[in-house]
């Protein structure tokens, strides 16, 4: 799914207000913290997560997480990714995203 600028733009916004879900620490994407990230993405559609490391690190970081998870990187700021994945059922889905 490849998001609008327009699209993107509004979910930064809806994210403003949300706590980090996941902290990903020293020891990176491990498998129990990617699963976790999936597991909020189920049940959330957007989520912030928490990076440690220098900048191509979290760059690196975010990129693969958008990849393995199906994933959309809305945004980065400082140490914090913000991630939106759309629920497959219609009912599910608790984000609108604009035209």
């Amino acid at each position: 799914m490849a998001l609008s600028g327009r699209q993107k733009r509004h979910l930064r916004s809806l994210a403003h207000h949300l706590s980090v879900v996941v902290q990903v620490g020293k020891n990176g994407l491990t498998p129990a913290v990617t699963a976790s990230i999936d597991e909020a993405l189920k049940s959330h559609e957007l989520i912030k997560v928490r990076f440690s490391g220098d900048r191509d690190e979290k760059r690196a970081f975010a990129d693969t997480l958008a990849a393995e998870l199906g994933a959309e990187v809305v945004g980065r700021v400082g140490h914090v990714g913000i991630f939106y994945r759309q629920a497959e059922a219609r009912e599910d889905r608790h984000v609108e995203l604009p035209a």
